[in-house]
C-alpha cells in the first residue's frame, strides 16, 4: 500500500510503499476512502510535538471500508462503511483523558495511507449525509468541537464568539453552535473568510487584526456568553474584554503561543471561567456524530488532494490559505 511517512524534521513527507498490515485481535484492517490534514499533522512535521519519531505514517482523520476483521470482533462489522475516532485509549474518566491517551499518526500509524489497522473500539458507522470526503473531515474536527462547545453548556439564544474562522475545529464549532440554536461571531485576519463565514450564517465577523475589534463588537452586539478559542497569543487579553459577566472562555489550543498578559481584575471581577478542552471521549464522540446526523451537519472542505500531492496540502496549510478542511481522496 502507498503511504506518506515521516522520515525527517523540516522535510517533507516521503510518500513509499509500505506492507499491508493484518489485524490481530481486537482489531480491524479499514480500506480508506479519505484521509483530512490536521493542525497537528504540520507541527509534526516542524517537530513541535510530543514524542516525535521517524518511520511514522502521518494522518489522524479517516474514513473507509471495514476490509478484515481480528480475532474477537464481529464479523458483522465486515464491509460496513466507517469513520474513525482518532483518539485512543482515553481512559475511564469523562473529564480528563488518560496518560494512555494518545492520536492516531503519531507515535501510532496514522491515516495518509491506502490502508489502517485500528482497535475495533475505534470505528463507528459513517453517518449516511456525509460522503467519503466529508466523512474523513469530521472526526479530530468534530469531537474537538463538540466537547468545546457543550463543556461551554451552550444552548439555544446563546451568544458565542468564535476565533479564528477558517480552521476546520472553528468551523465545526460554528455549525455546532447553530444546530444549538446559538447566534455565533467570528473573527479572522482575512475578510475573505469574514465574508465565507457570514454566507454559512454568522451573525458578525471582525478583523482581529485592527485593534479596536472588540469596542466595535462591543457597540455593535453586545457582550458574548461564551469564547471558543483556538489560538491564545497576545490577543487573549481582548477575550476577557468582550466576556460578559458570568461568561466562560473554552481553549482547545494555543496556535499564536500563550497569552502576553491576562487581565485577572477582569477575569475575577466578571466572574468568568476559563475552561480548557482537548479532543474529545468516545461518549463524546457518539454524540457528536448523533448531532450531526440529526442536523446534517457537514464538515466544510477547502480542497481535495491526492496522496502523492500531500506536501502540496501541507504547504498550503501552513500559509493558513485554507478555509475548511483538506482532504487526502484514496481512492
Amino acid at each position: 500500500m502507498q503511504a506518506a511517512v515521516f522520515r525527517e524534521i523540516n522535510q517533507p513527507l516521503v510518500v513509499e510503499q509500505r506492507e499491508t498490515p493484518e489485524p490481530n485481535s481486537g482489531e480491524v484492517l479499514v480500506r480508506l476512502k479519505a484521509a483530512a490534514l490536521n493542525r497537528r499533522d504540520y507541527w509534526i512535521t516542524q517537530g513541535r510535538y510530543p514524542g516525535i519519531r521517524s518511520g511514522v505514517i502521518q494522518g489522524s482523520d479517516g474514513a473507509g471500508v471495514v476490509e478484515k476483521v481480528g480475532s474477537d470482533v464481529d464479523t458483522a462489522w465486515k464491509e460496513k462503511e466507517i469513520v474513525i475516532n482518532p483518539g485512543l485509549e482515553w481512559g475511564n474518566d469523562p473529564q480528563v483523558q488518560s496518560r494512555q491517551f494518545h492520536i492516531l499518526g503519531m507515535p501510532a500509524d496514522g491515516t495518509f495511507a491506502e490502508a489502517i489497522i485500528v482497535p475495533f473500539t475505534a470505528i463507528y458507522e459513517k453517518p449516511s449525509h456525509l460522503d467519503w470526503h466529508s466523512a474523513a473531515a469530521l472526526p479530530l474536527t468534530g469531537v474537538t468541537a463538540y466537547r468545546a462547545v457543550t463543556r461551554a453548556k451552550v444552548n439555544e439564544g446563546s451568544v458565542v464568539l468564535i476565533t479564528g474562522i477558517g480552521g476546520g475545529v472553528a468551523l465545526m464549532a460554528m455549525q455546532i453552535c447553530q444546530a444549538l440554536g446559538a447566534r455565533v461571531l467570528v473573527t479572522s485576519s482575512s475578510e475573505e473568510k469574514l465574508h465565507r463565514a457570514l454566507e454559512f450564517g454568522a451573525v458578525g465577523g471582525f478583523l482581529y487584526s485592527q485593534d479596536d475589534w472588540p469596542k466595535q463588537m462591543l457597540s455593535q452586539h453586545g457582550p458574548v456568553d461564551t469564547v471558543i478559542d483556538g489560538a491564545g497569543g497576545a490577543g487573549y487579553r481582548h477575550l476577557l474584554q468582550v466576556t460578559g459577566p458570568g461568561g466562560c472562555i473554552v481553549n482547545y489550543g494555543a496556535t499564536a503561543g500563550p497569552p502576553e498578559t491576562m487581565d485577572l481584575f477582569k477575569l475575577f471581577w466578571k466572574q468568568l471561567k476559563l475552561i480548557g478542552s482537548t479532543m474529545g471521549s468516545p461518549d463524546d464522540f457518539q454524540q457528536m456524530l448523533r448531532l450531526g446526523s440529526q442536523n446534517n451537519v457537514t464538515p466544510v472542505i477547502d480542497s481535495v488532494h491526492s496522496l502523492v500531492d500531500v506536501n502540496k496540502a501541507l504547504g498550503k496549510m501552513m500559509a493558513c490559505e485554507q478555509f475548511g478542511k483538506l482532504v487526502i481522496s484514496l481512492s
